[in-house]
């Protein structure tokens, strides 16, 4: 059997998908949660093998709940079922270790389908989601020459900090923890070969890398 948690925070979602869950023979709903912070805390006492989880969610978002149970348990699988197919959402998800992102207007049997498969060892996107990452290497392939060293994210990271903006607003802002961002930050450093934030500003603005970036 395969153990399913769901993580969504409207009722009417989480009934729709127990009631059609329940009808697969390998498949058993063991709990539900109406928020991150809950998904977390359920991941933990029941250990599911995948966790349906949605993205935007009160107290906790998705992408931080997929970082907490990814961090505490490796081989917990997440599959973000959610709304949203833009890079803000798809990519730090992804990052966060959702092994699939699927919209919530797929098809009962291709999300049954999605579920296996990931149970399996593959991995699911949405097209949608796929077009997205697709668009996203070829901004990257694109992008000025002393940008390629940094990842999509880092790049992302690179434009808030020449904002001005804290960690905490970073974070905020890519849907992330702190944590990860201070991880990407310090990667930039040493990438670019800078000592500080203020470095980073400068040298991305003197070296034109803020042209194009969101």
């Amino acid at each position: 059997m395969i153990r399913v948690l769901i993580a969504d925070d409207h009722h009417v979602v989480r009934r729709g998908l127990l009631f059609f869950l329940k009808t697969q023979k390998d498949i058993e709903v063991i709990g539900e949660a109406s928020n991150g912070a809950e998904a977390v805390k359920l991941a933990a006492q029941l250990m599911p093998d995948i966790v349906l989880m949605d993205l935007i969610m009160p107290q906790m978002n998705g992408i931080e709940a997929t970082i907490q149970i990814k961090e505490k348990f490796p081989t917990m699988e997440v599959l973000m079922l959610t709304s949203y197919s833009d890079r803000d959402h798809v990519i730090p998800a992804l990052d966060a270790g959702a092994a699939g992102y699927q919209l919530k207007d797929i098809e009962p049997d291709d999300l049954v389908d999605s579920i296996r498969k990931i149970m399996r060892g593959e991995n699911i996107l949405h097209p949608e989601a796929t077009t997205t990452l697709e668009r996203e290497q070829e901004e990257m392939e694109n992008a000025p020459h002393l940008l390629h060293p940094l990842t999509p994210r880092e790049r992302d990271v690179l434009s808030e900090l020449t904002k001005g903006k804290s960690n905490k607003e970073i974070a905020a802002s890519l849907f992330v923890t702190e944590k990860t961002i201070k991880t990407h930050i310090s990667n930039i450093f040493h990438k670019l070969e800078v000592q500080d934030r203020t470095q980073a500003a400068l040298y991305a603005v003197k070296h034109g890398l803020t042209e194009g970036m969101t």
